[in-house]
């Protein structure tokens, strides 16, 4: 077991058993033009973990560790997205609807990819889920099963949206959880904070959460 010093207290990282969990690093939620955009958002908050995510990516490729990119993605008829998802909110423009990287949060659709810095490598695996939680209608849980997998490292997309909800079924279902704080984002500052402060109260009630450099400095 590694060591690795987080908040609330120590992480213990099983080495043999630890996969990443990259969330939803797609052009529709990181880059103009996309479904984050059309809500209002300002994106250049999540391009700026690229890079550190793209160096967290590229250590567990280095130590030969499993990792897991998610998508949160519709097909192309949307008849995995209720429409109590797509009408939600005064918003100018709706999942399925055509837009500048094509329709919104569609499966194949040049917005759906994950950004290139964050791209999957040949035989990583790849999850595309309807809902916020990569549990939710996926073979995720028996994907992890299959690689041997109990201990999970997060990253993405956004904090307390996807990451947390991703983050608090994994908890569920027994797998310890580790939160890269400078790998993950929202488009609201204060939702990030309080959503990390969340997941490691009370003894790490969900997970716990540590910088990049700290995980990188533990693992060697």
């Amino acid at each position: 077991m590694i060591e690795v010093k987080a908040a609330p207290f120590p992480y213990k990282l099983d080495p043999a058993h630890t996969a990443l969990v990259v969330i939803d690093m797609q052009r529709d939620f990181v880059e103009h033009g996309g479904f984050g955009e059309s809500l209002g958002n300002d994106v250049t908050r999540l391009q700026a973990i690229i890079p550190t995510v793209s160096d967290l990516i590229a250590l567990f490729r280095a130590k030969g560790w499993p990792i897991l990119h998610t998508r949160e993605s519709h097909l192309p008829d949307l008849s995995d997205c209720p429409p109590a998802k797509r009408n939600r909110g005064d918003v100018s423009q709706r999942i399925g609807d055509a837009g500048p990287m094509g329709r919104l949060l569609v499966r194949g659709e040049p917005g759906n990819a994950i950004v290139d810095a964050c791209a999957p490598a040949p035989g990583e695996m790849v999850l595309d889920k309807p809902g916020k939680g990569m549990f939710c209608h996926t073979d995720c849980e028996a994907m992890l099963q299959a690689a041997g997998i109990t201990h999970l490292v997060f990253a993405g997309v956004t904090t307390e949206v996807c990451v947390q909800t991703s983050m608090r079924e994994a908890n569920d279902r027994g797998y310890e959880c580790l939160l890269v704080t400078d790998a993950t984002e929202s488009y609201f500052p204060q939702f990030k904070s309080a959503a990390i402060e969340m997941l490691t109260a009370q003894g790490a009630i969900v997970g716990w959460a540590t910088p990049f450099s700290t995980l990188k400095e533990a693992v060697g």
